[in-house]
């Protein structure tokens, strides 16, 4: 729900939806269904879209690997 108070945000000052990039490092399915389903002239660009959010609305896997997958390393 924060990108859309953004984005509302941004509406509200004057800025037309279809001039917003939305540009996000790593996404849920069910984020991104949100912000397009609302803003639907709005582009989205995102590095990856990971699985599912879990039940404290963290995405899974999440930011944790975020240096694994950008570095090709592992523990």
């Amino acid at each position: 729900n924060s990108a859309c108070q953004a984005i509302e945000l941004l509406i509200q000052k004057g800025v037309p939806e279809a001039h917003i990039v939305f540009l996000n490092l790593i996404s849920a399915p069910e984020g991104i269904h949100c912000v397009c389903k609302r803003y639907p002239s709005l582009k989205i660009v995102t590095s990856e879209i990971d699985d599912a959010l879990n039940d404290e609305f963290r995405v899974i896997p999440g930011l944790g690997e975020f240096g694994d997958r950008y570095f090709g390393t592992d523990d």
